[in-house]
């Protein structure tokens, strides 16, 4: 009976790896583009501008269609372009000048070698899971510090906080340690786990992605918040209510830490 198990839990692990493998074989086949030292900034750069960009277009159609104004969570307010410009730049400037030069020193060690094989389909998600949770917890303490420490929170936090309220490209308007801090969270967790490669894209897909959504300033019926059940994820009206308040909701996606600490504050009680 044992191996019978044994046999099947194979089985099922085997089908989830050949569910991912024909994607992968086809990442595989890019190599050139993928093994780039400048693929992990184009990456970067157009997940999320791409995510961005459907937020600019409703934010430009807000004055003209109403309609969408019940979404807003501050339904009088839409970014202006002296609000916009400055941001994009920020981004494309710090990926140019900072992120491109980092990932051409960790290119220069050698590119890593692409294993042949994908992963299985429940590793992947757990994976993905278990990064977003570290990645969580992590911003959670460094996000607490910046703002109890006036110092820090004047030289290295304060203008993340300068776009109130908040819209999509405002996500990655912030100084260069705050950058270089996400993204050492962000690539330690992958490390930690020895993430496949794969799993690594779809983390920083959902990791950027969840940002966005964040800051995007817009709460719809089928936003991340509503589709997470007991309140375990906070969502856009939670992360939104951090930049008006200041002093609650600290973690970026979930609700636990928060709870813990004391500092959850929910959107309906604003």
């Amino acid at each position: 009976m044992s191996g019978r198990n044994t046999s099947e839990l194979q089985i099922l692990c085997s089908s989830g790896q050949l569910f991912l493998q024909p994607l992968w074989d086809r990442l595989r086949t890019r190599e050139a583009l993928t093994q780039s030292p400048f693929f992990p900034a184009i990456f970067s750069i157009t997940t999320y501008l791409g995510f961005c960009l459907p937020f600019v277009v409703l934010d430009l159609l807000c004055p003209w269609v109403p309609a969408l104004r019940r979404y807003k969570i501050h339904s009088n307010f839409w970014p202006t372009t002296r609000q916009l410009l400055p941001c994009l730049w920020q981004t494309l400037y710090q990926h140019l000048v900072f992120v491109v030069p980092v990932t051409l020193l960790h290119w220069a060690r050698g590119p890593a070698r692409l294993p042949s094989e994908a992963p299985e389909l429940r590793q992947l998600v757990c994976h993905v899971v278990c990064c977003l949770l570290l990645f969580d917890a992590e911003f959670f303490l460094w996000h607490v510090l910046h703002h109890k420490v006036p110092w820090l929170y004047r030289t290295f936090h304060k203008k993340h906080h300068e776009n109130s309220p908040s819209f999509a490209l405002a996500t990655q308007y912030m100084g260069v340690w705050e950058l270089f801090s996400l993204g050492f969270f962000d690539m330690l967790n992958v490390v930690l786990l020895e993430c496949h490669p794969l799993t690594v894209l779809v983390f920083h897909v959902f990791n950027i992605w969840l940002s966005v959504e964040d800051h995007s300033g817009y709460d719809f019926p089928w936003s991340t918040h509503r589709l997470v059940p007991f309140g375990w994820y906070g969502g856009v009206a939670h992360h939104d209510l951090h930049h008006s308040q200041f002093n609650c909701n600290f973690a970026p996606y979930f609700t636990h830490w928060d709870k813990i600490l004391g500092t959850l504050r929910s959107a309906q009680a604003k």
